[in-house]
């Protein structure tokens, strides 16, 4: 207890020293700093406490199913829970401030070098089994989004639309490529397709993928989504489904394709297209309050 006591101690004093050497270099990390919990103080106690909880319970839920892709895949590699939730924990925790989801590849290494008989193959063809159910959940998303919304798919996908036939002409030329790619070194490849069907061993028993991996993967995406409709409350947004929905969906797709630290800017400008019209419709409520207590004065 009393060297964890210490580790902790010292990684605070650590940070508390490069914040102090970047302020004397002339970089205001300290008026950052204030000016986040400045921020924070405009934000009701009550949406930071249940904003927390519930990231708590997303992170955890999330964290439940890569422990049951890993179980299935690694069987005799001492996989427990408590690593898993660290390593994913330390990838929510990298993303939120690094960019190109690059806290991700920090928690494949991790699973890499923790457990034994780990490979980074495995562990990159375990993401995609990973992201199979959040997939369907985000997709289903996308298509509220962009069949509700107007100007989503000019914010983010304006080159698409203009350029259709020139990026589908590209796609067909990758997927050629890489069945070409492929029929060429398939042989030569059997380690390593060895190693990614290892890594999407869960799949083998649809039951076990569905209990221990879509089931804890459908808790965190609720989550994800009462995480919005929190913050949506706190700043006097109305909590609706479909603000709720197009929100969530607008953060997915800014994040997932993102090379600023947590989409910033696109993700503004998305989620600004998606409440247009919730703002537009809060300020017309506001103003109707506002007569009503005229005209009953």
């Amino acid at each position: 207890m009393g060297r964890r006591l210490a580790r902790i101690g010292i990684w605070i004093g650590a940070v508390v020293l490069v914040i102090f050497v970047l302020d004397l270099l002339g970089v205001p990390v300290s008026d950052w700093i204030d000016a986040l919990f400045d921020k924070l103080g405009e934000i009701p106690g009550w949406a930071i406490v249940g904003g927390v909880l519930l990231q708590s319970i997303q992170t955890s839920l999330a964290a439940l199913a890569w422990f049951g892709i890993l179980r299935a895949a690694l069987p005799g590699a001492g996989v427990t829970y408590r690593i898993v939730l660290a390593s994913y924990a330390t990838a929510v925790a990298l993303n939120s401030f690094l960019p190109a989801n690059i806290g991700t590849w920090v928690m494949l290494l991790m699973f890499t070098t923790l457990f034994a008989s780990a490979t980074f193959t495995m562990m990159l063809s375990g993401i995609f089994v990973q992201k199979i159910p959040f997939s369907i959940f985000n997709v289903a998303l996308y298509l509220y989004l962009f069949l509700t919304v107007a100007g989503s798919f000019s914010i983010k996908l304006g080159f698409l639309s203009d350029h259709t036939a020139l990026l589908l002409m590209i796609a067909a030329g990758g997927l050629v490529l890489l069945a070409l790619v492929g029929r060429i070194f398939w042989e030569r490849l059997a380690g390593l397709r060895a190693q990614l069907v290892s890594g999407g061993t869960i799949l083998r028993s649809p039951r076990r993928f569905l209990v221990d991996v879509a089931l804890p993967e459908l808790g965190s995406y609720a989550a994800r989504l009462g995480i919005v409709a929190v913050f949506l409350g706190a700043y006097g947004i109305p909590v609706t489904f479909h603000n709720v929905a197009t929100v969530t969906a607008s953060n997915s797709i800014s994040n997932s394709v993102s090379a600023t630290p947590g989409g910033v800017g696109v993700t503004q400008a998305m989620n600004s297209a998606a409440l247009a019209d919730a703002k537009v419709k809060s300020r017309e409520m506001k103003d109707k309050r506002k007569r009503r207590g005229a005209q009953t004065e």
